[in-house]
């Protein structure tokens, strides 16, 4: 799965990509969907519109398949919202600031299905302070909680609401390579899970 920034430099370098201030003969009545007021302002609101769309049967089979062929956490989550930002849905600024909950949403339907997760690539090689993240820096201690996050199975309060936390128990327990279609509904989940009620602590 291709980066923002391979996909920036694909663009770059294609004999057919837009010319500087070409944007600004286009037709101010037809404007391209990231040109126009963005669809969310809020952080909440946007990581709740992208939760529901993570959970749609092929959205969802698609990133645990990812997540289980080893694709970095963090280049799944730069896909989704560089995707959304170019359909419309939010700012650049706010983009980045869905960056976390992004990473937390994916990790907490990962966590469930009991699959190994990588967080970016590199990262047991990685001595650096820092890692690229949708064209800008990320500090490792914020790379450092969300690899906590997976080990753990601890995600940081806010994040997994209880409205999202009883949508993914009811999403089912897809093993690599199983059409999500044909897979049976999940009941409980692992003892182990982010979702799984504290031991001794009773529904």
């Amino acid at each position: 799965m291709a980066t923002v920034e391979e996909e920036y430099k694909n663009i770059q370098a294609s004999p057919n990509r837009p010319i500087p201030g070409q944007s600004l003969t286009n037709d101010p009545d037809n404007p391209a969907p990231f040109e126009r007021a963005p669809e969310f302002t809020s952080v909440h609101k946007a990581s709740e519109y992208l939760f529901n769309k993570l959970i749609q049967p092929e959205a969802y089979s698609n990133a645990m398949q990812a997540v289980s062929d080893g694709v970095a956490i963090m280049d799944i989550t730069q896909s989704i919202l560089f995707m959304e930002f170019q359909e419309g849905a939010f700012n650049p600024d706010l983009m980045l600031m869905l960056v976390e909950p992004l990473a937390y949403m994916i990790i907490a339907l990962a966590e469930r299905l009991d699959l190994e997760m990588v967080i970016y690539r590199g990262e047991d090689e990685d001595d650096d302070e820092e890692e690229r993240i949708l064209g800008t820096t990320m500090a490792s201690e914020k790379l450092e909680k969300i690899r906590s996050a997976s080990r753990s199975g601890v995600v940081p309060a806010g994040i997994i609401t209880p409205d999202m936390e009883e949508k993914i128990e009811e999403l089912p327990e897809i093993k690599p390579e199983q059409n999500l279609l044909d897979a049976p509904k999940a009941s409980e989940p692992p003892a182990d899970s982010l979702l799984a009620n504290p031991k001794g602590v009773k529904e």
